[in-house]
């Protein structure tokens, strides 16, 4: 009887051999390029946080994730094709990771009502059932 190891390694050579011979269709489709006028990619956003103490700091977690919302939504603007919108974000964005000192001391806003009113913005809603659509329950 053959060790196992000799079973899954020829098993492996031939997953590899096929995966090297699969036609083209078989290939997944290339990534879209970004656009030029916003390039999202370019910034490096993750690099610029790993590389600044300030932003690693606990206190400062709220203002990460805000840079990073600012460039999902540069994101979903070049997806949704407007590339204008999404470079204006991409500018703002820049300058508050060229100095995020100067990022953390503007995003200081701690009104509550304000958090909560974004927060319960943010929750999905469902849909508003009509009272026709609503099975009626039988009282006991």
């Amino acid at each position: 009887m053959r060790p196992p190891f000799v079973l899954s390694g020829l098993l492996a050579l031939v997953l590899a051999g096929h995966a090297l011979t699969a036609g083209a269709k078989d290939a997944p489709a290339p990534a879209a390029a970004p656009s030029a006028t916003c390039d999202v990619v370019g910034l490096r956003l993750e690099d610029v946080i790993a590389k600044s103490s300030e932003l690693q700091r606990s206190a400062n977690e709220q203002t990460v994730r805000d840079l990073r919302t600012l460039r999902d939504a540069a994101v979903v603007l070049d997806a949704y094709k407007h590339p204008e919108v999404c470079a204006q974000v991409l500018t703002v964005l820049r300058g508050l990771a060229a100095n995020p000192e100067r990022a953390i001391d503007q995003s200081g806003d701690t009104d509550e009502e304000k958090a909560e009113a974004v927060e319960k913005a943010r929750a999905p809603k469902a849909p508003a059932k009509s009272p026709e659509t609503v099975p009626e329950t039988k009282a006991k």
